[in-house]
């Protein structure tokens, strides 16, 4: 029989421990090994993250968190938002602040400044202070405070966005954090003490309502980067010039690709002719395997009646906060811009009597939809107001939704390879077994969703963690995520088992008994979206495709205007083989035309002059390779074939 006095500690490897009530995770780990206790800055207790430091009083699943967990990152940077906060304090008095949050790549924290300002310029002084207060080595220190002592707290401080905050909690769930001379509101968890922040970088500085609402004071939103180490911070500096370089919204204005203008409106891309064929290139190529995988194309307009959007659900999560309804001369009659597909492919799916034989239907769209971001929200291409979804629901029968599912992972998987992102995993996404009144859906329908999403990713051998909780309302789902050439993680392509929409539009199939059934709906798209993922192909490839999918594959470079014709005469041959690019017809010596279709990222230069036009032949160099000898058309059409073959 356990001892009362102790608690029983179960390690993620299924081991039990004994401990006395009130030990620490910080004791769990020294009881293990010193090395590992020095490099452990938070716990995972019963999938809760908690400060090390804080007593456990009752059997726990216990997971020690270092920097090498994602949880511990965000912990670490968390606890450098606060070192910001008190370096702030320190460097600019009266400043009032926020909150500051751990985000993907680092944290930010929004301050009121109180008509002080501060610039990049400042940046260096407030991360000398960081440093300095970071040596001092203080300990993070949670204090659970009544609502009432909070409320003083912050009063004689003369913070009203703590007081705000604290308006909103409950007493009893209240905690501050205390480090050196600073005090936060906050939930925690925290790292030990501020020592293990050993180098600090702040990133970027912006403008940000006061709790994301536009009625609301504009923050300054200042970002930073924190590491354990000074080298982490230069590979990370090395890393974000790279990323720069990289950026889809430099290269697209360099190569031509896209634009915006502000008498279009915010968020909404303009493909150039260059940015167009990338994108039609896309897109045939998406329609070419869906077609081989059973899909078949439909269209749908860019706007709905009112209604259709009401029966689904959107008008509730979208309608109120996103756009106002279209209005006609006709009373009554209202229509919105389309947030989403789906709807239309249901009412699509309803045009005719459906049998459990006609089942699985997989209808494809590359639909258009819109949905408000606010301006701050704004990036290029990854977040935009108007998008192009590589969509697709399939309609299919209970029985049918892993095998359909296996076939969904299997396109995904064929689009990373062939575009060259060979670094992916899955995140499993279910719902949280002790809440399950956030779900829609009877519990059977939910676990053969799970287990045939569970068993599909294992039968194709996918790298996956489950999270509980992450489901949506209405279904499990499989995210991919996949990361770039700079090591940055994405999510790209989605599947959803989705048990509310046919609901809600009633949607039914006549079964092999001769009764009406709900087929089941699976959401998927494997770019995600066409900006966002054009995007994030930018980035990895730095603007040099594959060559199947260039803009321009080839630039012909005439040496003088005396082989123009000889040039154009190539270029019509070349076209026939679906070859593109121009004739460079400039009056500019042969140098300069091979050293600007490098820049422009063109993948070969046939250069033509005397010796080539009275051959029939082409002088063949590839961008980072030279030159690559004289070739005819016809072998240099059967050797950019076979370099030109999607992988």
């Amino acid at each position: 029989m356990k001892d009362e006095s102790q608690v029983k500690i179960t390690l993620p490897d299924g081991s039990e421990r004994f401990y006395p009530k009130g030990v620490t995770a910080l004791e769990i780990a020294l009881s293990i090994s010193e090395g590992l206790a020095r490099n452990v800055i938070a716990a995972k207790v019963n999938n809760e993250v908690w400060d090390p430091t804080r007593q456990i009083t009752e059997d726990s699943l216990v997971k020690l968190l270092t920097w090498n967990d994602e949880d511990g990152k965000a912990t670490f940077w968390h606890s450098s938002a606060h070192l910001l906060a008190e370096a702030l304090e320190a460097l600019y008095p009266g400043v009032k602040f926020g909150t500051g949050p751990s985000i993907e790549k680092g944290f930010y924290y929004d301050v009121d400044l109180g008509g002080q300002s501060i610039s990049q310029e400042d940046f260096p002084k407030i991360e000398a202070k960081m440093l300095e207060l970071a040596r001092q080595k203080n300990e993070y220190i949670r204090k659970p405070i009544s609502k009432a002592e909070a409320i003083d707290f912050f009063t004689k401080k003369g913070d009203e966005y703590k007081l705000e905050l604290i308006d909103g909690l409950e007493d009893g769930s209240i905690t501050l954090y205390e480090q050196g001379g600073f005090t936060d509101l906050c939930r925690g968890p925290h790292i030990p003490n501020t020592g293990f922040i050993k180098a600090a970088k702040l990133t970027n500085i912006a403008g940000a309502y006061w709790r994301n609402k536009q009625e609301n004071k504009m923050l300054t939103r200042i970002y930073g980067i924190t590491f354990p180490k000074q080298k982490e911070l230069e590979e990370y500096v090395t890393l974000m010039e790279e990323a720069k370089k990289r950026d889809h919204r430099r290269l697209g204005k360099e190569l031509e690709l896209f634009a915006f203008s502000e008498k279009v409106g915010q968020g909404l891309p303009l493909w150039l002719p260059k940015g167009a064929m990338l994108r039609e290139r896309l897109q045939a190529f998406l329609s070419k395997a869906q077609s081989r995988a059973g899909y078949v194309p439909v269209i749908t307009p860019h706007i709905g009646s009112k209604d259709l959007y009401v029966t689904s659900g959107h008008w509730d999560k979208y309608g109120k906060d996103s756009f106002q309804p279209i209005k006609t001369p006709n009373l009554d009659e209202e229509y919105m811009l389309k947030p989403m597909n789906c709807p239309h492919h249901c009412e699509i799916y309803k045009t005719s009597p459906r049998s459990y034989k006609d089942l699985p239907l997989r209808f494809s769209e590359f639909g258009t939809v819109y949905r408000y971001e606010q301006s701050g929200e704004l990036h290029g291409l990854t977040r935009v107001r108007g998008f192009t979804q590589d969509d697709a629901h399939i309609f299919c029968r209970p029985d049918q939704v892993k095998e359909e599912f296996i076939h969904v992972i299997d396109l995904v998987l064929y689009v990373f390879k062939s575009l060259g992102f060979d670094d992916y995993s899955a995140q499993i996404s279910l719902r949280d077994p002790n809440n399950k009144e956030k779900y829609i859906g009877r519990d059977e329908d939910w676990e053969k969703a799970e287990s045939a999403i569970i068993e599909a990713a294992a039968e194709r051998g996918l790298s996956t963690v489950t999270e509980l909780g992450e489901a949506a309302f209405y279904g499990p789902k499989l995210d991919f995520m996949v990361r770039d050439a700079l090591g940055r993680k994405w999510q790209l392509g989605t599947i959803q088992v989705d048990y509310q929409l046919p609901q809600r539009f009633q949607l039914e199939y006549t079964g092999s008994d001769n009764q009406k059934h709900r087929p089941v709906m699976i959401h998927r798209a494997p770019f995600g979206s066409m900006e966002r993922f054009t995007a994030i192909l930018i980035e990895n490839t730095a603007g040099q495709f594959p060559l199947w999918l260039s803009p321009d594959q080839i630039a012909i470079l005439p040496i003088s205007e005396k082989f123009a014709d000889y040039a154009e005469e190539v270029f019509f041959q070349l076209q026939d083989h679906d070859i593109r690019g121009f004739v460079d017809h400039r009056d500019e010596k042969i140098g300069r035309k091979i050293r600007d279709a490098e820049v422009t990222k063109v993948p070969f230069m046939l250069i033509v002059g005397e010796k080539e036009a009275a051959e029939g032949k082409l002088s063949v160099r590839r961008k980072g390779e030279g030159d690559l000898g004289s070739m005819t058309v016809d072998e240099f059409v059967a050797f950019f074939k076979k370099e030109a073959a999607i992988a």
